[in-house]
């Protein structure tokens, strides 16, 4: 997956160029699609930097073997981003977690 078909996929679903972002929680990797986008006035990334943070996005889907996970959740949600709820996707990472997850030190 590149960043253009990460676009692609949350203007096919939404209509809109939705903020994407990783977060890490209680030992778990989420995705979560933000409710602020990039056609927005005050949206703060200009468009090369959006497209930035979604290729990076998508190299860790990558390497982590999550892309199908990703587009299957979003295909079959009726959830949508709105203001201060964002669409929160857990990857399961399987035996792999550990190397991706380290503990804060």
């Amino acid at each position: 997956m590149t960043g253009e078909q990460l676009h692609q996929i949350l203007l096919e679903k939404w209509g809109y160029s939705y903020d994407v972002q990783l977060r890490k929680v209680k030992g778990k990797i989420f995705v979560q699609v933000m409710w602020k986008y990039l056609e927005q006035a005050s949206f703060p990334l200009s468009p090369q930097q959006y497209a930035e943070n979604l290729n990076a996005i998508a190299n860790y889907l990558n390497a982590w073997n999550g892309v199908d996970q990703l587009q299957s959740f979003i295909e079959k949600t009726r959830q949508r981003p709105r203001l201060g709820k964002a669409v929160s996707i857990q990857l399961d990472l399987g035996e792999r977690s550990s190397e991706w997850i380290l503990d804060d030190v």
